[in-house]
């Protein structure tokens, strides 16, 4: 990877970022899968780092968060049974937390989708934030527990619950099950009723997996190691935060939110792992 030029690794690095595989882009890149894979390790690295320093004291009016599933090497029923399954094999959850007006992601984190986690993912969404936000998630059990502990009374949060009936008969295997409605149900403060939605982080959930292959339902580009997900991850944010224009902003989230002053570039990313 040290060996290739900045053209040539901002041109990987944009495969990567709009949905092609590791070994898909070393075909197209005329590169070793090795050299892309340790080229996305150290960029991976520096945007996590970057996305850490510098989105903070973010000034949002309404926060949405959720959790999106992924598995590493083999899905968890199967673990037991997979060969040399390593460590944090098996359901890979990504909790996300999106400004509905910029569309900045202030904060994410990989791991389970327990109240362990729940609790450090709004820790760290709560220390990101420049002042009281109206913040709106799903009704997930461990959220309330964790958005108490992380705000206090400072929040103004509701929680938005889907009702969801049976999916159509004959595609229970591929399609989600039917949405019948949803009820609103203010946990703390005083959240605008109007505001309590959840559509922006979930749509933020189909833009991941459009854009990084290792969200793809029923392929095998799959993660095979937590670490490499998560670099990939760190990846996906930086370029969708930063270098990626959203169509009805006209600017970057990063821009809009005022973090950025310009539009990022793929040899900007590229350059962050040096």
């Amino acid at each position: 990877m040290n060996r290739l030029d900045l053209k040539k690794r901002a041109q990987i690095l944009g495969m990567l970022c709009e949905g092609m595989s590791l070994r898909a882009t070393s075909r197209l890149a005329d590169v070793s899968i090795n050299t892309v894979t340790k080229l996305l390790v150290d960029v991976g690295t520096a945007c996590a780092a970057y996305h850490d320093e510098h989105v903070r004291n973010v000034k949002s009016q309404r926060v949405q968060v959720d959790e999106i599933w992924s598995f590493t090497y083999a899905k968890a029923k199967n673990v037991k049974t997979a060969k040399a399954a390593p460590e944090g094999a098996g359901d890979t959850w990504t909790w996300t937390a999106i400004d509905a007006d910029s569309k900045l992601i202030v904060s994410y984190l990989i791991g389970g989708r327990d109240a362990e986690y729940a609790h450090e993912f709004m820790q760290d969404v709560a220390s990101r934030l420049a002042n009281r936000v109206q913040l709106t998630s799903d009704g997930h059990g461990p959220y309330l527990g964790a958005v108490e502990d992380a705000f206090g009374d400072d929040v103004d949060f509701a929680t938005l619950i889907k009702i969801y009936g049976s999916a159509p008969e004959g595609q229970r295997r591929y399609s989600p099950a039917i949405c019948k409605g949803a009820r609103k149900e203010r946990v703390t403060g005083n959240p605008d009723r109007e505001h309590v939605s959840t559509s922006y982080v979930e749509r933020q959930n189909l833009t991941m997996r459009m854009h990084m292959r290792r969200f793809t339902r029923l392929t095998n580009g799959f993660s095979k190691k937590v670490e490499n997900h998560a670099h990939a991850v760190a990846l996906h944010f930086m370029f969708y935060n930063f270098a990626k224009i959203h169509k009805t902003l006209r600017v970057t989230p990063a821009m809009q939110a005022g973090i950025a002053d310009h539009v990022w570039t793929l040899e900007d990313i590229a350059q962050l792992a040096d």
